[in-house]
């Protein structure tokens, strides 16, 4: 299947499912209820979902299954998309072309509905209607809650937070990078094999390292957007990174040698996916795609 189908197929299919567990939430707290369907639902490519369910597909999972993954994964994307813009870290008044949450709601309201979306994660992860064995649902669990906290995406926007107003070593950048943006690269990857249930130790391992090279080539093509993007078709504020002083690829090693080292990953991505005997055709065709966007 082409890219741009599998993509739609999946962004209908996980706005719906995401949607009706919103809805089926009681109206005591109206405003938050509003808050945390606004802050899932407002857009998004819904790369993270994607992943999931080509990689569980590819490895014979079904959709049914991979939905509770895959909504679990966005919930975690999305929560920590409210508190990025909040004021305490990137002061954001723009995501995916609508106010932000806290601009829109409160900062207040906004903190609370990031908390909730994060909570709301790992209740659909354990919800009994998945189909999902226990054994996959405690391996879910272990890689979506490592791979979002101290050792992954939490810990790599403490990293960030602290480099702003400093040129820090690339060393340094690719690390932040592999655990703010490239972590939950990884863990959509190896969701979707684990909630497979059959998947062994040395796919894993294939698999993960596709990821990390697809996490980076992601991380490095936002860095140059943010450079050469429109904020119009971004759907968030062209040159925010270079306005808080942040060092990106791009600021270490010029655009053309970022760009450079984008491609250099896609390949190193796609060679990875050809040791396995299984069709990989549309992580492949992600992996290309994560140097081709324009947001």
């Amino acid at each position: 299947m082409e890219l741009k189908e599998f993509a739609q197929t999946v962004s209908e299919r996980i706005n719906a499912f995401m949607k009706n567990y919103i809805d089926n939430f009681d109206d005591a707290a109206p405003d938050l209820k509003e808050a945390m369907s606004y802050g899932l639902l407002l857009g998004g490519k819904r790369a993270r979902p994607l992943l999931v369910y080509a990689t569980g597909l590819a490895l014979g999972s079904s959709f049914e299954k991979l939905d509770y993954p895959a909504a679990a994964i966005e919930c975690i994307h999305a929560y920590s998309l409210i508190h990025d813009d909040m004021p305490e870290m990137d002061n954001d008044k723009l995501r995916r072309g609508h106010e932000t949450v806290h601009v829109k709601f409160s900062q207040t309201i906004a903190l609370l509905a990031g908390d909730s979306l994060q909570t709301m994660a790992f209740e659909i992860l354990s919800d009994s209607k998945s189909g999902l064995s226990d054994k996959a649902v405690a391996n879910l669990v272990k890689i979506l809650s490592s791979k979002a906290g101290y050792t992954g995406m939490c810990g790599g926007q403490a990293m960030d937070l602290d480099s702003e107003g400093k040129k820090i070593p690339l060393e340094k950048l690719r690390l932040l990078h592999s655990k703010k943006t490239g972590a939950l690269i990884r863990a959509a990857v190896l969701m979707g094999a684990v909630a497979s249930e059959n998947v062994t130790e040395s796919v894993l391992l294939i698999l993960d390292e596709y990821a990390k090279y697809t996490g980076l080539a992601f991380q490095i093509w936002d860095d140059i957007l943010d450079v050469i993007g429109d904020t119009s078709v971004m759907g968030k504020t062209q040159g925010s990174d270079i306005s808080l002083d942040k060092s990106t690829y791009v600021s270490l090693l010029g655009l053309d040698n970022a760009k450079k080292l984008a491609y250099e990953c896609v390949e190193n991505a796609v060679n990875e996916l050809k040791k396995l005997d299984i069709d990989t055709s549309v992580l492949a065709q992600f992996a290309r795609f994560t140097i081709s966007r324009d947001h």
